[in-house]
């Protein structure tokens, strides 16, 4: 490895001068153009590259930021991690992974490791597991700046990443509306999730204001799981008994593509044709919605927007905290978005 020493030699300059201009020191302003030219090219000729980590160590810095999600193989994940890691490129720091298997006590113990590696934020990327707010207690203590992405935490404390999730609900019952569709069956998220009472919330208002009637026996629940894509094999197996209850449905609404995926699964088995006997509409629109048969009509999170975003909030908070100032909690909120695929259709 290139030293200033060596640099020194090369250059014919002291320690010292090299130093200061590699490192653009505030005394480097007293140091001739030509000086400071010569000296760069030789760095650069010679393949200096400064050492980050003994400069973060000098000033109290790591440049990292801890990112833990609680299941990477959740097919949610993949486009928030390319957000995330895509903004925390631009912005020169480097991430510290980290999956906790839905495991409660990974995930604390995770966070000791990364307050022991001076991690100067975190995100975490939740999913149907519900975070303890308790864990998140010592990186307030420390004053570690946190953002939750896909979930607010009820006390307000920690910052959080959303989509709008009424909207989005709002967005695929009016789509199915819209195609003549009355009779719609639904298969409802884990009570665990917030988001999961968000969208049946905005699905009833809806009901309420155009008169839809939401038949009891066509909604249907999934439990409180810690595997996403358990989603799958559960949406088949309440499909299925959904189509023994003798209840007549010609659209499906799901929670979120994965079971939406897994109950077109199930309609398939029973020989009834998507969209042209039942439509199927899911959300978040993972990789998976585009490249099923036939491809998904869902309702879409900004996910990269949302990775991105929960970086500008670590960023920006650590900026107050260098600078003295208290970091302000930041709740955002995204748009969402309907992606009309294949597996909708009007009824006329």
């Amino acid at each position: 490895m290139v030293t200033v020493r060596d640099i020194s030699r090369e250059s014919g300059f002291s320690v010292g001068t090299v130093s200061i201009v590699l490192n653009d020191a505030p005394l480097a302003r007293y140091i001739s153009d030509k000086t400071k030219l010569h000296i760069k090219e030789v760095a650069d000729r010679l393949g200096y590259s400064p050492n980050q980590f003994a400069r973060s160590l000098r000033g109290s810095r790591s440049h990292t930021i801890g990112v833990m999600v609680l299941d990477v193989t959740d097919p949610f994940c993949t486009l928030l991690l390319r957000g995330i890691e895509s903004t925390l490129f631009q912005a020169s720091y480097l991430s510290i992974f980290a999956d906790a298997h839905n495991d409660l006590g990974r995930f604390e113990r995770y966070l000791e490791m990364m307050l022991e590696r001076r991690v100067e934020g975190l995100i975490v990327v939740a999913n149907w597991m519900v975070v303890d707010i308790n864990l998140l207690a010592d990186l307030e203590k420390h004053r570690i700046p946190t953002v939750i992405v896909a979930r607010e935490l009820q006390s307000g404390s920690t910052s959080s990443v959303i989509v709008d999730n009424e909207a989005g609900a709002r967005k695929a019952i009016e789509h199915l509306y819209e195609l003549g569709h009355r009779d719609i069956a639904f298969i409802r998220g884990p009570k665990a999730t917030g988001d999961s009472q968000l969208r049946w919330n905005a699905v009833r208002a809806f009901a309420r204001k155009t008169k839809l009637t939401i038949d009891p026996k066509l909604v249907v629940e999934i439990p409180n799981v810690a595997e996403p894509n358990y989603g799958f094999d559960v949406a088949q197996k309440l499909t299925e008994d959904l189509l023994k209850r003798d209840r007549r449905f010609t659209a499906l609404m799901a929670y979120d593509d994965v079971t939406a995926l897994g109950a077109m699964r199930a309609l398939s088995k029973a020989g009834l044709k998507v969209p042209d006997q039942c439509s199927v509409v899911g959300f978040d629109d993972v990789a998976l919605a585009a490249f099923s048969t036939p491809s998904l009509t869902t309702v879409r999170q900004p996910m990269e927007s949302m990775g991105s975003t929960a970086v500008d909030i670590v960023a920006d908070a650590i900026k107050a905290k260098m600078e003295k100032r208290e970091f302000v909690i930041n709740h955002r909120k995204l748009a969402p978005e309907l992606v009309v695929r294949h597996s909708t259709r009007s009824l006329s």
